[in-house]
């Protein structure tokens, strides 16, 4: 009888343990983020292969805008399109992402499925962060050599 009892207990702490480290697993996957700009630019142009390399010149698309987002995670800022003008994500929100071949998976607030973005660029955090804060340094102190090229030319 203690041998059954301690063959349960056995098979009982191994599937806890066994889920405990698939669901660590799965969660390890995904990486945080936070969307800081959207903007709607032209979509990107969906690549088949080979079919489409030669099949000659490529017909004309359609006018649709797809939204664009600059994602900031941890140590990478990523600039991602969406595949069409519905794939809407929440400014200033904390989403959890992955990548999915050569594209970005975001799940969004618990969503069942994941939205997939094409990746249109990436820079390191440093790097990007260094780019705003010189942006933002021309757009208070212009510089004088501009106001003194216009003067002249009056």
């Amino acid at each position: 009888m203690t041998k059954i009892v301690n063959t349960r207990y056995a098979t009982l702490t191994l599937g806890i343990a066994l889920t405990l480290c698939c669901r660590a697993a799965w969660a390890g996957v995904y990486q945080h983020g936070t969307v800081v700009r959207m903007r709607m630019v032209d979509c990107l142009p969906v690549r088949h292969g080979f079919m489409v390399a030669m099949g000659g010149a490529p017909t004309q698309m359609s006018s649709e805008v797809c939204p664009e987002y600059t994602l900031i995670s941890d140590k990478v800022v990523f600039v991602i399109v969406g595949k069409s003008s519905d794939q809407l994500i929440p400014l200033a929100d904390v989403v959890d992402f992955r990548f999915n071949k050569n594209e970005l998976a975001m799940r969004i607030d618990d969503a069942r499925r994941e939205s997939k973005f094409n990746i249109k660029e990436m820079i390191l955090r440093t790097d990007w962060e260094l780019i705003q804060k010189h942006i933002a340094d021309q757009m208070t102190n212009p510089r004088a050599d501009t106001n003194v090229a216009l003067r002249t030319r009056e």
